[in-house]
């Protein structure tokens, strides 16, 4: 498949411009498409079942939680990772046939909640937005995952995803997740890369880091002065600073994640990664920016996924 061209890419569509990743139908059934795939004889009932219920959590229909209402850790966000997620596995299996079809299943549920701690519980008077819960959402996934597994009959996996959801996060260092089985470790870095290149290969992701990343930042409280690279003081200015990203990204997928991302080709018939030119695209794209300083050269209006239709962050109470 040749790379697609950034003009032509839709913006709620995936990186080969295929699957619309706004529509978590469509998601699915590629998702279960691969997995079937993989593995004919296996149920798929439980991914089924996991689809619809994580829509009902973001869309604020699952009991006990209200609705999804961070911008940038959003339905799309979530739906481009699982998309992601089942094409690193089948690139994975198709060299070492070791994952497995309740591997891969763990996996791709994990993938699916693993955003799951932003939402906020119907009890909480404290918070404002679930941004603000940015610094333990991850291990709030992990107790999300450990009660909803047996509701879909996978109670013995419960343990598993509670550690392979700490791949996507920086709550506990990769090498610190007490995972013995070198498979399952594996996965966890397929789920920990799948998450970074979904987000960093999106159409919009430059104006998704202005314009919605910044905002769940302030509310975390990891925009101040003595935030990472020196604080946010502006939207600009975390712009500006994303490229120190772009590095720190470079170096966890090829270190701690152990460079799975070199599986991705494998999905693909003609060996190519669109993943990866789309990255390269934006980071290229957001250099010359930065040397002409000229940011307002950032126009793409990402699609909006929430409940809510308006803009659910005023920065200005977090100041």
């Amino acid at each position: 498949m040749p790379p697609m061209s950034m003009k032509l890419r839709r913006s709620d569509y995936d990186v080969t411009n295929t699957v619309q990743t706004t529509d978590a139908a469509s998601v699915a059934h590629e998702v279960l498409n691969v997995f079937q795939l993989l593995y004919p004889q296996y149920p798929v009932a439980p991914l089924e079942r996991a689809f619809q219920d994580w829509q009902r959590l973001f869309e604020g229909e699952f009991p006990g939680f209200m609705a999804c209402d961070t911008p940038y850790h959003d339905l799309q966000h979530t739906l481009d990772v699982t998309l992601a997620m089942a094409r690193l596995i089948r690139g994975y299996e198709k060299k070492h046939q070791e994952i497995g079809p309740l591997g891969a299943l763990l996996g791709l549920i994990t993938a699916l909640f693993h955003d799951a701690g932003y939402v906020r519980s119907w009890h909480d008077v404290r918070h404002h937005n679930g941004a603000e819960l940015t610094r333990v959402h991850v291990s709030r996934s992990a107790i999300f995952l450990d009660k909803y597994l047996p509701t879909v009959g996978l109670q013995h996996g419960a343990s598993i995803c509670r550690k392979l959801v700490h791949f996507t996060g920086y709550e506990v260092a990769i090498s610190e997740i007490e995972l013995e089985d070198a498979k399952l470790r594996s996965l966890g870095k397929l789920i920990g890369t799948a998450d970074l290149l979904a987000q960093m290969s999106d159409r919009c992701y430059l104006e998704k880091c202005r314009d919605r990343l910044y905002p769940e930042f302030v509310a975390a409280g990891m925009a101040s002065p003595d935030g990472p690279h020196g604080g946010y003081p502006t939207a600009e200015d975390f712009l500006i600073k994303t490229p120190f990203f772009f590095a720190g990204v470079k170096n966890r997928l090829d270190k701690s994640l152990g460079g799975v991302h070199a599986y991705m080709p494998g999905y693909f018939q003609d060996g190519d990664n669109p993943y990866q030119h789309a990255i390269e695209l934006n980071q290229t794209y957001l250099d010359g920016l930065i040397k002409a300083n000229d940011l307002t050269l950032l126009r793409r209006i990402p699609p909006w996924t929430l409940p809510n239709k308006g803009f659910p962050i005023d920065v200005t109470i977090y100041r």
